[in-house]
C-alpha cells in the first residue's frame, strides 16, 4: 500500500487551481477583445438577427419602452458574437487544460478537436438561426386576432433569440461531450445503445427545460439531440480508451528505438 503526502497533494490541487484561473483569464480576455470588435457590427447584427421576425410581420416595428433598452440590446448583441468569435481560444484553452492528463497520441487531437467543437457550436447557432426563429415566431405571432396584436419588445425579442442561439450551440457540443467520456472510459457504444429510451426522455426532458413553452420549438431540440445522440454511438466506437499496459508497451517501444538508435551511432 503507498503512501501519499496530503502536502504534495495539496500543492498539485493549487497548480491545477492555478493554471484553470490563468487559462480562464485567457479565455475573458479573448472574449472581451471579440466583444470589442462585434460592438463596431453590433447594429448590423442587430438587422441579421431581427429579419426572421421583420419576415413575420413586415409593416411593424420592435418597440422598446426603458430608454437603455437598446444601448443594452447592442451589447448583449456583441457579447454573445464575442462569444461565438473567441469559441476556437477557448476550445483550445480548455484542450490545454486537459491535455496533461491525456496519453502521448491523444494530444496529438488538438486540431480536429478545436475544429470540431467550433463548427459543432456555430452549426447549433445556425440551425436556432434559420430553424427554430422562423417556425418559432411564428407560432407565437400566431396567437394574433381581431383584438390582439403583437408588438414584440426589443428587450425580450433579443434575450430570447441570443438565448437559443447560445443554447442550440452549447447542445450540439454532445459528441464531443460524449466522446470524451469515452475516451475516460466512462461510457461505451454498448451502454449508449443500452440506456438509449432513457436518453430520448431525456433530450425532451432538457429540450422542454431550455425551449420556450411551445411543441415545435421542443420537438426541433430534442430532435436534433437524438439525432447526435445516435452519432455519438457511432463516434466513440474510434475512441477507445487505451490501457494502461498498452501506454507503457508505447513506451517501451519508444525507449527500444532511441537505444537502438544510440548503438548505430
Amino acid at each position: 500500500m503507498t503512501n501519499t503526502d496530503p502536502k504534495e497533494n495539496t500543492s498539485s490541487l493549487m497548480e491545477h487551481l492555478e493554471e484553470l484561473r490563468d487559462r480562464l483569464k485567457k479565455c475573458a480576455i479573448s472574449v472581451i477583445v471579440a466583444f470589442i470588435i462585434a460592438y463596431f457590427f453590433s447594429e448590423e447584427l442587430f438587422y441579421i438577427l431581427v429579419k426572421p421576425l421583420k419576415i413575420l410581420i413586415p409593416d411593424r416595428k420592435l418597440i422598446f419602452t426603458g430608454l437603455l433598452d437598446m444601448f443594452f440590446t447592442y451589447l448583449k448583441i456583441s457579447l454573445a458574437a464575442g462569444l461565438v468569435g473567441s469559441s476556437p481560444y477557448i476550445f483550445y484553452q480548455f484542450w490545454k487544460f486537459v491535455a496533461p492528463g491525456l496519453y502521448k497520441h491523444e494530444q496529438r487531437l488538438m486540431l480536429p478537436f478545436v475544429f470540431t467543437s467550433t463548427l459543432l457550436f456555430i452549426s447549433g447557432a445556425l440551425f436556432g438561426y434559420f430553424i427554430i426563429f422562423p417556425f418559432g415566431f411564428a407560432f407565437f405571432i400566431g396567437f394574433e386576432n381581431e383584438i390582439v396584436q403583437a408588438l414584440p419588445s426589443v428587450k425580450e425579442y433579443f434575450s430570447l433569440s441570443l438565448l437559443l442561439l447560445i443554447v442550440f450551440g452549447v447542445v450540439f457540443e454532445l459528441p464531443v461531450i460524449l466522446f470524451f467520456l469515452a475516451k475516460l472510459g466512462m461510457i461505451t457504444p454498448q451502454f449508449l445503445k443500452k440506456n438509449r429510451k432513457y436518453a430520448i426522455l431525456l433530450a425532451f426532458i432538457v429540450a422542454a427545460l431550455l425551449t420556450p413553452p411551445d411543441l415545435f420549438t421542443q420537438f426541433a431540440m430534442a430532435i436534433p439531440l437524438i439525432i447526435l445522440y445516435e452519432i455519438s454511438i457511432f463516434a466513440i466506437k474510434f475512441a477507445r480508451p487505451v490501457k494502461k499496459d498498452d501506454e507503457n508497451k508505447e513506451e517501451e517501444n519508444t525507449e527500444t528505438k532511441d537505444t537502438e538508435k544510440k548503438k548505430d551511432k
